[in-house]
């Protein structure tokens, strides 16, 4: 992304952009790459617990693993890995905020999470209430492998389009 014109856009993304937070960030040999970095192990802590799980619901290596106990294994690295990835995800985007804002890549991704957000919702408000009575089945019902499907689409997509921010 071309720096040399100043950034453009609506007035709050160039003051985010412009703010001592964003310069810091852009002209530190440092900061920058050690905020990438947290913000890539977030994002690896948070999908690879997810796909995890996914795989769970879809029902491979199902009679191996009891559902509720991997969720209670995986659910708090998903969570640190959010609580990561969120923070410094932000971060990131005060470095070129007016640009970032126009990429379709980045718009992509932030759609995709939230799509990714209300699926968990879904799970946690329909199929997965009632995990105790499948965890050991070896097919979890429709619901749950509908979920887990939607759920690994999605981040799989997630992680394409944070890749392609870059190249759009």
């Amino acid at each position: 992304m071309d720096h040399d014109l100043g950034p453009a856009g609506p007035g709050w993304l160039v003051a985010l952009e412009t703010s001592g937070l964003g310069e810091s960030l852009r002209q530190s040999v440092w900061l920058y790459p050690l905020v990438e970095i947290t913000h890539i192990l977030g994002f690896a802590l948070l999908v690879g617990a997810i796909l995890a799980f996914d795989l769970r619901l879809i029902g491979i290596r199902a009679p191996l693993l009891p559902a509720d106990a991997l969720a209670r294994l995986l659910l708090p690295v998903a969570v640190t890995g959010f609580a990561l990835a969120v923070p410094t995800g932000f971060l990131l985007f005060t470095t070129e905020a007016t640009a970032l804002a126009r990429n379709p890549a980045f718009l992509a991704k932030l759609g995709l999470i939230v799509l990714a957000l209300l699926n968990i919702l879904a799970f946690h408000g329909l199929v997965g209430r009632r995990m105790a009575e499948w965890s050991l089945a070896d097919r979890p019902p429709p619901g749950a492998r509908f979920v887990g499907a939607a759920s690994l689409a999605l981040w799989v997509g997630v992680l394409a389009c944070g890749r392609l921010i870059a190249y759009l």
